[in-house]
């Protein structure tokens, strides 16, 4: 005869809790982790707020190219800004930015400009979070390498059209990745949609090209088992040729290219513009770039195999970036990817969270944001009081009460602001390139006070002009009777010439 067991009941309660216990575990986890991953989205953005950087000089000529656009119909051709380039060919070729930002700041004002800020550099952590989260199964080391890469980026998280550069770097690094670890070619597809969008908005999609003709060469490479990629050449040569096609639909065609041309064959201002030159190594910001470059060159030598790709865009970046701080974002992108895909420390099953999570977390991170615009009172009139702390605010009130006409000249640094407010044709603007080397030089030796100084004839044609008040040129002109000073604060100082 069969005999029944039956447990008693508190048993049978003991029973279920154990069996319910790693499900309520990983419920707690998943709760946990959505949590962390809406702060550090979080995080970034906060600190691009707190710093504010609604002032960048390049941002204004930026924003008169989107008014002009809109009230023309039509992108320019020909350069309207200057005094000494008027008429010379000229292509605004972030366009669409410039558009979105003036479109921003003509419906919200200085707070639109924080708003595109804000959102970029939610985009890009969220990218960077997708990139190291497909590499790397350790919560931990996803988080801590996010973060990084955004840390290392802080320079960069101004009102420019280079944050579209990081952004679109940044998710063709993760395409590439993942599918020269899967095979799946099909993710290949959305590179031509990111290339299209990324030169209409910044120059330097060029970089994305040479990464993608890198993943390209390792395909190659892997006839003579040199490099580790599931993908076909074939497909990564249809890729690139897609991507390069997509980059002549622009409003300059073909003509794209011979800006690239133009800005690579002109390195003069390397040496004066301060977002141009090297790393100066002068706060945490630097020190996580070099660190992240460090830290990718070990792993790569731990690893003990060649990695054609990894290696290639590694030194490349290594290049750009440690010449330009501008650049930085190369070698932090490829820095943070490489460490993603060689760290190992996983000790136990990942837990993935689900597209429900993931979305919490989201709107999570931008409660987290509202709430710090709120606390921070970020409004136009706090903003614009910090513009009038660091720009000529107060000395183009003045130019205009008084009527004070051109021609014009002023500094590098300022040209952009002018040509936003003054509506007079400029001496000079944050456009490098496009004035080259020689005009640059010559600026910068004037407004430094050389020994030729009266001879720049730019000077010596103006009716009017503006500059910093402790700039060595202002303190020269306060001592020439062929100028008179009518106007002086903390910030600028104006001039009438008497002729």
């Amino acid at each position: 005869m069969a005999t029944l067991l039956v447990a008693p009941p508190a048993a049978l309660d003991e029973q279920r809790e154990a069996a319910s216990e790693p499900q309520k575990v990983r419920k707690a986890d998943i709760v946990a982790q959505a949590g962390v991953i809406a702060i550090l989205l979080a995080v970034p953005t906060i600190m691009c707020i707190r710093a504010a950087c609604v002032y960048d000089n390049d941002l204004w000529w930026h924003l008169r190219t989107g008014q002009w656009m809109l009230q023309h119909h039509a992108v320019p051709h020909v350069d309207s800004y200057s005094r000494m380039s008027a008429g010379k060919p000229w292509e605004a070729y972030s366009w669409l930015y410039e558009l979105l930002t003036f479109q921003l700041f003509q419906r919200f004002g200085l707070v639109g400009i924080m708003c595109y800020s804000a959102a970029m550099v939610l985009a890009i952590t969220v990218a960077f979070r997708r990139l190291t989260d497909r590499l790397q199964s350790d919560f931990t080391v996803v988080i801590l390498l996010t973060f990084a890469g955004c840390f290392g980026l802080g320079h960069m998280l101004t009102p420019r059209p280079w944050l579209f550069t990081i952004l679109f770097f940044v998710l063709e690094m993760d395409i590439l990745m993942h599918a020269r670890k899967t095979g799946q070619a099909r993710q290949l597809l959305w590179l031509p949609v990111i290339f299209a969008l990324w030169a209409n908005t910044h120059i330097q999609f060029i970089y994305g090209l040479a990464a993608l003709a890198l993943a390209l060469a390792e395909s190659i490479a892997t006839r003579w088992r040199i490099g580790e990629t599931r993908l076909r050449a074939a497909w990564l040569g249809g890729a690139l040729a897609a991507s390069v096609a997509a980059t002549v639909l622009n409003p300059y065609g073909l003509g794209i290219y011979r800006i690239v041309y133009n800005i690579a064959r002109q390195p003069g201002g390397m040496n004066k513009i301060s977002e141009l030159s090297a790393i100066p190594f002068r706060d945490p910001t630097d020190y996580c770039v070099l660190l992240l470059a460090l830290a990718a060159v070990g792993a790569l030598a731990w690893s003990r195999r060649f990695q054609v790709f990894e290696v290639g865009l590694l030194a490349f970046g290594v290049v750009v970036s440690f010449r330009s701080q501008r650049d930085v974002w190369v070698v932090v992108t490829v820095a943070v990817a490489i460490l993603a895909s060689t760290i190992t420390v996983q000790r136990k099953p990942p837990i993935r969270l689900g597209a429900i999570a993931t979305t919490l977390a989201v709107v999570g991170a931008a409660l987290l944001i509202f709430s710090w615009f709120r606390l921070m009172q970020v409004n136009n009139q706090r903003l614009g009081t910090m513009i009038a702390k660091v720009l000529p605010v107060d000395a183009v009130n003045e130019i205009r009460a008084k009527g004070y006409t051109g021609p014009l000249y002023n500094d590098f640094n300022w040209g952009g602001y002018l040509v936003w407010s003054l509506r007079l044709p400029v001496a000079i603007d944050g456009r490098g390139s496009f004035y080259g080397d020689a005009n640059l030089d010559r600026s910068f030796a004037t407004w430094n006070g050389n020994a030729d100084w009266a001879s720049d004839p730019q000077l010596a044609n103006a009716g009017l002009v503006i500059g910093p008040v402790n700039a060595p040129l202002t303190q020269i002109l306060q001592l020439d009777s062929h100028y008179k000073l009518v106007y002086k604060d903390k910030i600028a100082a104006v001039f009438v010439a008497q002729h």
